[in-house]
């Protein structure tokens, strides 16, 4: 069978057009795989700083280790640059084990680094709880803002770790935190170094919802405060996040349900999360650490990314927890 030149030539751009747009295709399906950043990694803290996606975790790893936090970022949640060693015990003097659960908030053209350490029981005895490092820059070095734990006291039974950093509408920043099944919430002076006292006078305020073990997020969505916590053990299969929805960053939060959870082809113990929204869209992200399959050290935790809804009424969707993670999102 012969071809004239024409029809080879209109093959040829065919064929041509056919290849390009598999690769167009292939592209934008790029995915982020999960866990979506390598290593051991955990109670991990999602922001957006300076047009890129950030990841601070935990360092998973036996108590006497974590001494340290490194972070990754990524302009668009599938290639991700590790920055080590961003904060540690060699500048944060107090610190001597259990650096836990970062949360990281932007003031003022400065990053502020929020973590646990120590994992103390005891507030008469030792030294630890919740501090404070700063830097120009979201990779840090981070440098020690106080030179002591910002809070080292247990009120409400709450232990101070597991802090999140909320900034509410009105410019006010808050904190909420606390373990063994307890939850506080406090204001954020102006400078991030000391605490301000509510209207009532009061310190610390309560506001542990049915359930709650430690993990504390929130967030706003069309007017509505969204708190979200963990439950159940973290070295079990069945840790998980719940959420409730109250009218102010206090609540009353009233538990809905679960919204993260294992899911026994994929993964257990999946919780202790973030989230993010892209910025001018209803687009969420939920970041969290899971246990891969067969692993059965509590340390062995990594950190995965999936996406988030929400229904017509406002209520969050389960998450379905994945090995594909979420495609390619660039930030404009």
């Amino acid at each position: 069978m012969k071809f004239t030149s024409d029809f080879k030539a209109i093959l040829l751009i065919v064929v041509s057009a056919f290849i390009s747009g598999s690769a167009v295709a292939q592209q934008k399906t790029e995915m982020s795989g999960n866990p979506v950043i390598q290593g051991w990694n955990a109670d991990p803290e999602a922001k957006i700083f300076e047009s890129q996606y950030w990841i601070y975790p935990t360092y998973s790893t036996p108590y006497e280790q974590q001494v340290h936090f490194d972070a990754w970022s990524s302009k668009d949640l599938v290639h991700w640059t590790k920055h080590p060693d961003i904060i540690d015990t060699a500048v944060i003097k107090w610190a001597k084990k259990a650096m836990w659960a970062p949360a990281v908030a932007e003031m003022g053209g400065k990053y502020y680094f929020f973590f646990g350490a120590n994992d103390i029981h005891d507030d008469k005895t030792e030294v630890g709880g919740i501090g404070v490092g700063v830097s120009d820059s979201p990779a840090g070095p981070f440098k020690d803002h106080l030179g002591r734990p910002l809070i080292n006291e247990i009120r409400n039974g709450a232990q101070p770790i597991d802090q999140f950093v909320f900034k509410d509408h009105d410019g006010q920043y808050y904190m909420i935190y606390g373990g063994w099944q307890h939850c506080n919430i406090v204001k954020l002076n102006k400078d991030f170094t000391g605490l301000t006292p509510f209207d009532d006078g009061t310190i610390y305020k309560s506001i542990t919802p049915e359930g709650y073990v430690e993990g504390s997020v929130m967030f706003l969505r069309k007017g509505k405060y969204y708190f979200m916590w963990s439950e159940g053990g973290w070295t079990g299969p069945n840790y998980r996040v719940a959420y409730a929805i109250g009218n102010s960053p206090t609540g009353p939060f009233k538990r809905i349900g679960v919204v993260l959870q294992q899911d026994p082809k994929v993964a257990t113990g999946a919780g202790h999360h973030s989230v993010i929204n892209v910025p001018g869209t209803d687009d969420w992200y939920i970041v969290y650490h899971r246990r891969p399959l067969g692993e059965t050290d509590a340390n062995h935790r990594v950190t995965c990314i999936d996406h988030m809804y929400f229904d017509k009424d406002g209520f969050i969707k389960p998450v379905k927890i994945t090995f594909e993670g979420v495609a390619a999102r660039p930030l404009k």
